[in-house]
């Protein structure tokens, strides 16, 4: 099958690996074209705009960062012109409402769109181990199971459009919130001098324990942010479009927005671009450590 990828990133690029590996014939985009040179070696074909590459195939893929690069992608007249009876699966973050206007001006333009946000991050998608939320109608969602399953092995269909991308933001509420809770126990525990092998065997055995603790523990005990699977930038992003999603539907987000401070000051730090453990160097700064 002939498929087209926009957005060849942290995460674009090893699901784009996924499709060329199962024998589909990959189309890519990307503003920066530097970036395609790996996936041209193994058999992609670089597009040199997204109108090329969204006419190349009949579904493209979007792995791109915000819904104003997506509709900066999808809406010059020329991609729009291209949009005509091709498929849209949109897999980046974005709030509910804007997947919901993507949608209607995608159709408005004679595409189909639907929408699967996905969990996980590079390690995953490399081993097509991602999970995937699918807003969509049941027609869409048989026709375009089997393509989703070279990123995930189970893909859930939640609903319409929209759905999808409010179990990502919620999910990814779950990610900040998380980790500047542990953050802050971490960063307490620490200062106290308390063998922090015994706090986590606590933390372990206790039903308030997360995976995740032990994934980011030595990131932040050794304040090793680089390499990142999910910047700070990125999780500011998410933690912003979860507070005005919930608000506008008449939940309190206070504690979130909270978190999306603790985030503004590590980005203040210079963290942006690292791994969103960072937290702790914004909840724990380590020039006032004792």
């Amino acid at each position: 099958m002939k498929i087209s990828v926009l957005g060849t990133g942290l995460m674009g690029a090893p699901m784009a690996q996924r499709l060329i590996a199962a024998s589909h014939s990959v189309t890519v985009y990307n503003r920066t074209p530097e970036k395609l040179s790996p996936l041209k070696a193994t058999g992609a074909i670089a597009a040199p705009s997204p109108a090329d590459a969204i006419a190349a195939s009949p579904c493209s893929i979007l792995m791109l960062s915000n819904a104003t690069a997506i509709r900066e992608v999808l809406f010059s007249r020329a991609a729009r012109d291209a949009l005509s009876g091709r498929t849209i699966i949109q897999m980046g973050t974005i709030a509910p409402a804007e997947s919901k206007a993507i949608y209607h001006d995608v159709r408005a333009a004679g595409g189909e769109y639907l929408e699967s946000p996905v969990l996980g991050s590079i390690p995953q998608a490399k081993s097509g181990e991602l999970i995937l939320m699918v807003g969509s109608t049941t027609t869409q969602f048989e026709q375009w199971k089997a393509l989703l399953r070279c990123f995930g092995h189970n893909p859930v269909r939640l609903g319409e459009v929209g759905c999808g991308a409010a179990v990502k933001l919620g999910m990814n509420q779950l990610i900040g919130s998380l980790t500047a809770a542990f953050a802050m126990s971490l960063g307490l525990v620490q200062r106290e001098g308390i063998d922090i092998e015994q706090f986590m065997a606590i933390v372990r055995e206790s039903a308030l324990y997360a995976p995740t603790f032990d994934k980011k523990l030595s990131r932040m005990v050794n304040r090793d942010f680089e390499n990142p699977n999910f910047p700070t930038k990125h999780l500011l992003k998410d933690m912003t479009l979860f507070a005005a999603a919930a608000e506008e539907a008449g939940i309190d987000a206070t504690a979130a927005a909270a978190v999306g401070q603790v985030v503004q000051r590590a980005i203040a730090m210079g963290l942006a671009d690292k791994d969103y453990s960072a937290l702790f160097a914004a909840v724990s700064p380590a020039d006032s450590a004792g």
